[in-house]
């Protein structure tokens, strides 16, 4: 026993001392000329925490503190103006509403009703739940602009739900009967969704003003128009690549549909708190969609959902405390997003995305075009927000793909579609994938494995696809 407890954690150290050496050789080579040094010396110890991660070194929770603690003791961020500031953004707090909110769901048991309903319908096979979870994001897409108030505020109870009515439960070795499968097909749908439609993700209409600037107009119908096509491949291939790289252990569910019914006549008519939940889902379904023509944001709608169920008692503060995954979500997002927020304020993301234009000049516009497009997607990896990553990379790749003679539409709308399906890889990548994450259905190293092939699939749909599809419409 003394043996195999040593042997562990020789196998932890080794895990953890990896991305150390790594940080520490990138931290000392020489800094590139005009880059601020804080923002290379923040590039290595990111890497190193993202490494860290993978390997599984530590909690994530541990790992990010760690790496702040490395940050502000080497006078990279100030701990008090810049480390912290991550646990100030809104996106973040929205993320940790709505896992209070989906236990609101749980309590009440209208998560459970919803997803026996699912069931019923849908439940002969697990795909066809894959795919309704898809198209049921593709439906509320367009009148819902944040991809993570869609994927935690409705997707995931339903999908939590679910899972566990079909004996599928995160860390109990049932994971993989069927919710590791679902929580992967709804978000990479809430991904294609997101790039479908110019109202369903907060950073496309920012990619909408930047292109104006460069002489691009894009409107809702042109955005819709280029993106149906590719988008709706997307949807129908994407959830069976997953079924066959990373399958369910149940796929043919024979007694699932009679199963749901029987719960579904026991559970009754509906009770009070469900009805108190359905009116609240109501009032922020409405403050989604509605919301900010009258300034009301969707973290201010989240809150005042959570606010609700609170004073109504289907949550109790308790309940809030106990929710460990959303307190332990907040302390590893908000690091990772400090960090790749100083990575744009100290220059780095701007040097790079210098460093890629230059090179690409000297190329034909195809093959120039389809490299910024490649650098532009997979430099998401330094991102946690899509957000950050359009307003630091978006028009400095646009200005230079119209230069070297990019049509300026597809130039914009390509780029602007990326801004979405760029967040493929990564389990921080975008807020709905914190949330989806969250979970713990799926690990770390098989999230950003999916991820990748993910991100190849998209790729080849939205640049081979799109590309014919724009070519007949005239665009290029």
């Amino acid at each position: 026993m003394d043996i195999i407890f040593v042997n562990t954690k020789v196998f932890m150290l080794t895990r953890l001392l990896i991305p150390v050496l790594l940080g520490a050789v990138l931290y000392n080579l020489p800094v590139p000329v005009g880059l601020d040094p804080r923002g290379w010396h923040l590039f290595a110890i990111f890497v190193a925490t993202i490494l860290g991660i993978i390997l599984k070194a530590m909690p994530m929770g541990a790992l990010a503190m760690l790496s702040l603690v490395v940050a502000a003791l080497t006078g990279t961020l100030d701990l008090g103006t810049q480390g912290l500031s991550g646990y100030g953004d809104d996106v973040i707090w929205l993320v940790v509403y709505v896992f209070f909110i989906a236990r609101g769901f749980i309590n009440s048991q209208l998560g459970t009703r919803i997803a026996y309903i699912f069931v019923r319908f849908l439940g002969k096979y697990s795909l066809g739940l894959g795919y309704g979870i898809v198209f049921t994001e593709l439906f509320i897409a367009p009148l819902i602009p944040s991809n993570s108030a869609r994927a935690g505020g409705i997707i995931y109870p339903i999908l939590k739900s679910m899972a566990e009515s079909l004996g599928s439960r995160p860390h109990d070795g049932t994971e993989r009967k069927i919710g590791s499968f679902l929580v992967q097909v709804s978000y990479h749908g809430n991904l294609i969704t997101s790039a479908m439609f110019l109202t369903a993700m907060a950073a496309n209409p920012m990619v909408q003003k930047i292109a104006a600037s460069s002489g691009a107009m894009i409107t809702w119908g042109n955005w819709f128009t280029g993106a149906i096509v590719p988008g709706i491949a997307s949807i129908l291939l994407m959830p069976l690549m997953l079924y066959f790289i990373y399958p369910p252990e149940l796929k043919i569910l024979p007694h699932a549909v009679s199963l749901a019914k029987e719960k579904l006549t026991e559970m009754g008519p509906i009770k009070k708190n469900e009805w108190i939940m359905i009116g609240t889902f109501a009032l922020m379904l409405g403050f989604w969609i509605y919301g900010k023509s009258i300034g009301v944001s969707s973290t201010t709608t989240a809150l005042m959902g959570l606010s609700i169920l609170l004073l109504t008692g289907v949550l109790s503060f308790e309940d809030i405390l106990k929710e460990k995954d959303a307190w332990h979500t907040l302390i590893w997002f908000a690091i990772l997003v400090t960090m790749a927020k100083y990575l744009s304020e100290y220059g780095f993301v701007a040097w790079f995305s210098h460093s890629m234009s230059a090179y690409v000049s000297q190329f034909e516009w195809h093959w120039a075009f389809l490299f910024l497009v490649a650098v532009y997607f997979y430099s998401h990896y330094f991102f946690a927000s899509n957000t950050a990553h359009v307003s630091a990379m978006y028009g400095a790749f646009l200005t230079v793909a119209i230069a070297i003679g990019t049509p300026p539409l597809v130039a914009a709308l390509l780029f602007g579609y990326c801004s979405s399906l760029f967040s493929h890889m990564t389990h921080y990548g975008s807020s709905s994938a914190v949330v989806l994450f969250g979970t713990g259905y799926v690990p770390v190293a098989t999230w950003w494995t999916l991820g990748f092939f993910v991100s190849i699939q998209s790729l080849i749909i939205w640049l081979g696809l799109g590309g014919l599809w724009w070519r007949f419409l005239g665009w290029w």
